[in-house]
């Protein structure tokens, strides 16, 4: 007597879009764009289909926190795997009877990334892509790689507008703005809404009304799709046409200040100058990993060519003793040749700060222009300042997660509290050359005056 085989129940039928996704084989393949399109149930059920599908397939998973990852993904596919597939819940891996694994994972933070590197996966998904910052994105693009013959390696995307990565997957799949080494035809993006997921509509109509109740723009970006209405970013006043300027020689008397951000995990360091009329102009850098006390005081020194520095601003967080040595960051900075100056505002009061820096105000020619500045080269802090996001539970400050966008623009907030004092005009020689008064009186008389 044959052993029943059970049947895999994967839910209802897939709606139209949903089966375009399913469909399709090419490279990259982005599915959603609204809230409530049914992006979490298409993008586990195409990976369990094309485990059971390809024997030996190798396929990696991806959210961004390891709360959703076995929320959204683990829990739901050990219900439906059910004595189909074994599940390791210490290597959070799916292995099917034809030799295929799934592997769920997650990146909270760009250092996750290394638990994959190395490896080689035929299928990487990607659920929640705008959660993912660009970095973690090519370095993982890294492990698609496949021998096979009979299957083509590819990615798949869910996402919707908003969040860390909103730029760049808005870039490639929206805006369809490719670099040289990116092929068009490799990309492809199934737009969903809330409206073309009939179980929603059918069963939460309520979930529906409060999409179409939110305020304009989210409405716009949540309920309909659109990757021009909201973004979540922090600062949308910053424009790299507007705040990033071409380095030039900063004049003598122009007031020079530095201030930075300082943990094991990154230095970032900023040197500003003021100019007559109080505009900032950030002309350098130095954001370096990995770095003690003595290393990192010792990278600021040599990073400082200039001998006319006012002043070094640092949190005040840094006056915190250090239970081990008695000291406190900043008198060991202090220590080592780098005094500091102490800022206080709070993060709120902190970031409105620098958000007037970056509006535009008279400049007295009668054109509307920024008071910050930022040199072209200093280019991790125009990397993070775009990608920062409103906290969820707090809209008036900046998400500390992923916190490694956090280093260099925190810098920025403390330069810009410690109040720098613009520079003064300065004073005018008398540069006249000398004359004959004699002479010229008779020079006068001569023309009858």
């Amino acid at each position: 007597m044959k052993s029943a085989v059970r049947r895999v129940n994967y839910g209802l039928p897939p709606n139209p879009k949903q089966l375009q996704f399913f469909k399709s084989r090419v490279k990259h393949t982005a599915y959603g764009g609204a809230k409530a399109g049914g992006k979490s149930w298409a993008m586990r059920t195409k990976f369990m289909m094309l485990a059971m599908r390809y024997p030996g397939l190798r396929l990696l998973l991806l959210r961004r926190t390891l709360k959703e990852l076995r929320e959204n993904h683990i829990e739901p596919m050990c219900k439906v795997l059910w004595g189909v597939a074994k599940f390791n819940k210490s290597e959070m891996v799916f292995t099917f009877p034809n030799g295929s694994r799934i592997v769920c994972g997650y990146c909270d933070n760009e250092g996750d990334v290394s638990r994959y590197q190395g490896h080689e996966y035929d299928v990487i998904g990607f659920e929640e892509a705008t959660l993912f910052t660009e970095q973690m994105h090519e370095d993982l693009e890294l492990c698609l790689r496949s021998t096979r013959t009979d299957f083509i390696p590819r990615i798949y995307y869910t996402c919707n507008p908003g969040g860390v990565g909103h730029e760049w997957v808005k870039r490639l799949f929206i805006d369809r703005s490719f670099k040289e080494t990116e092929n068009p035809d490799e990309y492809l993006f199934i737009p969903a809404q809330v409206y073309d997921n009939y179980v929603i509509m059918d069963r939460q109509p309520d979930y529906v009304k409060m999409l179409e109740n939110l305020p304009e723009d989210k409405k716009k970006a949540l309920l309909y799709g659109d990757w021009d209405a909201y973004d979540g970013r922090f600062f949308t006043e910053f424009s790299r046409r507007t705040h990033v300027v071409k380095p030039f020689i900063i004049p003598e008397h122009w007031q020079k200040y530095r201030a930075f951000d300082y943990g094991l995990d990154m230095l970032a360091c900023y040197w500003a100058a003021f100019d007559t009329l109080g505009n900032c102009y950030v002309y350098k850098e130095l954001c370096e990993p990995n770095l003690i006390i003595s290393r990192a005081a010792q990278k600021i020194i040599e990073h400082t060519t200039e001998n006319d520095i006012i002043c070094t601003f640092a949190p005040i967080d840094m006056w915190a003793r250090n239970r081990a040595t008695g000291k406190y960051q900043a008198e060991m900075f202090g220590d080592y040749g780098v005094p500091l100056t102490p800022v206080k505002n709070g993060r709120e009061a902190g970031w409105q700060n620098v958000l007037d820096w970056m509006q535009p105000v008279p400049d007295g020619t009668g054109e509307m222009k920024p008071r910050l500045f930022i040199f072209e080269n200093c280019k991790e802090l125009i990397r993070c300042i775009p990608l920062l996001q409103h906290d969820d539970k707090n809209p008036n400050d900046v998400a500390t997660q992923p916190h490694d966008i956090t280093h260099a623009p925190d810098a920025l907030r403390y330069l810009l509290d410690g109040r720098p004092r613009p520079a003064e005009i300065p004073a005018q020689k008398d540069e006249f050359d000398p004359i004959d008064f004699d002479e010229q009186v008779g020079n006068l008389f001569d023309y009858g005056l």
